[in-house]
């Protein structure tokens, strides 16, 4: 399984590094390609992640990309991605800033260009979740058998909790697969909001 993710934001948020990591840790930087990365944000790449492939061009201009064998994995897809899928494509194409909220349908740039589409479900999902469910239903294991926790809460301090506006893969005692640090982070970024 090989990820290209079109890069649609200025800059990489510490969000987004989290993220990336994460993504990088699950199929392995050689499998990992970040497209449409703009120059300045190429020129001013993070250091901890530069074992991630990126490039300006876009994927239809990646060497080496058959478009017969990308998926785009599509909120607005007819079908679901499912177990049969793993032989038809080689790469997953995620588009946008998948963890918007609320969406703002970037995967709209990319289906312009005629990519089989996939969908994984109607709930909003962060972009290394996508990735995540992707892998495990490419594995074998169907949407519908997938352990997801929706809309958690994370508990900031004892009389305040966040929303999370997005459907995660759920572990072993039904709490949300997050990127490391990634608590930390949302927890950092609430109390900021509470200052302002």
């Amino acid at each position: 399984m090989k990820v290209v993710i079109e890069h649609l934001e200025a800059g990489v948020s510490d969000w987004v590094k989290l993220e990336y990591r994460e993504i990088s840790n699950l199929v392995g930087s050689e499998n990992f390609t970040l497209s449409s990365v703009p120059q300045e944000t190429l020129d001013a790449f993070p250091e901890e992640l530069e074992d991630i492939q990126r490039t300006t061009k876009d994927v239809r201009n990646i060497e080496g990309i058959d478009p017969a064998k990308v998926c785009l994995l599509d909120p607005k897809a007819d079908v679901d991605l499912s177990p049969d899928d793993a032989s038809q494509f080689e790469w997953l194409l995620f588009g946008g800033i998948l963890g918007d909220d609320p969406p703002q349908d970037r995967t709209g740039e990319l289906r312009k260009y005629g990519f089989a589409g996939r969908r994984l479900g109607d709930i909003q999902m962060t972009t290394d979740t996508a990735v995540r469910v992707t892998k495990l239903v490419l594995e074998g294991t169907p949407l519908d058998k997938i352990p997801y926790v929706t809309y958690p809460e994370i508990h900031i301090n004892k009389r305040e909790t966040v929303e999370m506006p997005f459907r995660y893969v759920a572990d072993a005692c039904g709490k949300p697969i997050m990127p490391k640090g990634m608590y930390d982070l949302i927890k950092e970024d609430s109390n900021k909001a509470l200052t302002l």
